[in-house]
């Protein structure tokens, strides 16, 4: 199955009170992970890049041939969508030309004059292509590749204002965090949900930062509106932790256990599972 944009599979989400998860992909064993999980229980998904891992990847064309090679060897035949996450103005136009399906624009650290005027011109180019496109207003807390968001809580009326322009989804600061949580987090602000979603209507709303977000808290965004979360750290950990124990326990010195593809197998197996728990915990399981 070709790569599709994300404006369907949200659309059913928002409809049906779930949410299709976007799992971030680091390199192949990422992918296939993510791409045969996804298989297994019939769940659309959202393969996320953001600007640092398409350059570890070795750029934006590498990261296309690879989902689309696997997608057919792989015999993938539920709906999946290669998104750009938190993506600049030029590194959406690169993301676009290189045949991702989606892309998100983080105009959110603009004046929101200057992020509605990039936002518009972004929106045309998709339009055009059948790209589906994610903005966002209110910078969310915590570090993901350099980018920092100061915790903010985004102001309901912005997210009017550029859900309006015609956005496929709209990603707004509730008082999630990127990466792990501290102890001293207060939780997300379902007032101000509540209140994007009393304005916005339709628009299938995105919660970033997902990893370390209480299940019922999840399961509450779900029922506000929320049709799309991130996962990043919580397969990074699991895939770190896999590592370590392989190596720990001395079977990379066991056999030919240093073969990278042994060696990284428990990571692999271990993102599958992070991604398997997510799934069915966002309701997505058997709605490809």
């Amino acid at each position: 199955m070709a790569l599709v944009n994300a404006k369907d599979m949200l659309t059913k989400a928002k409809a049906g009170k779930y949410a299709v998860g976007q799992f971030n992909i680091n390199n192949l064993e990422w992918t296939k992970s993510i791409l045969q999980t996804s298989q297994e229980l019939q769940s659309p998904v959202i393969l996320g890049v953001s600007e640092g891992a398409g350059k570890y990847m070795c750029g934006y064309k590498t990261v296309v041939g690879m989902v689309n090679g696997m997608l057919e060897e792989m015999n993938i035949t539920v709906p999946v969508a290669l998104h750009l996450d938190h993506g600049s103005y030029e590194g959406a136009k690169a993301c676009i030309e290189a045949g991702f399906s989606s892309v998100m624009f983080d105009g959110s650290h603009y004046p929101i004059e200057e992020n509605i005027a990039k936002t518009k011109e972004l929106i045309e180019l998709t339009n055009k292509l059948g790209l589906s496109i994610e903005a966002e207003v209110g910078a969310i807390g915590g570090e993901e590749d350099g980018v920092v968001g100061g915790g903010e809580v985004a102001d309901p009326k912005e997210c009017k204002m550029i859900a309006d322009l015609g956005v496929t989804m709209l990603a707004a600061g509730i008082g999630n965090i990127h990466g792990q949580y501290p102890e001293n987090w207060a939780g997300l602000r379902f007032d101000v949900l509540e209140e994007i979603q009393k304005l916005t209507g339709s628009m299938p709303l995105v919660l970033h930062g997902g990893t370390g977000i209480p299940a019922d808290m999840i399961k509450k965004a779900i029922s506000l509106g929320v049709s799309k979360i991130n996962v990043n750290t919580e397969c990074q950990l699991a895939f770190a932790a896999a590592t370590r124990k392989y190596i720990e326990e001395g079977k990379d010195l066991q056999g030919k256990g240093f073969d990278p593809r042994k060696l990284l197998a428990p990571g692999a197996e271990a993102i599958k599972a992070t991604v398997k728990e997510k799934m069915e915990l966002f309701g997505s399981v058997d709605k490809a």
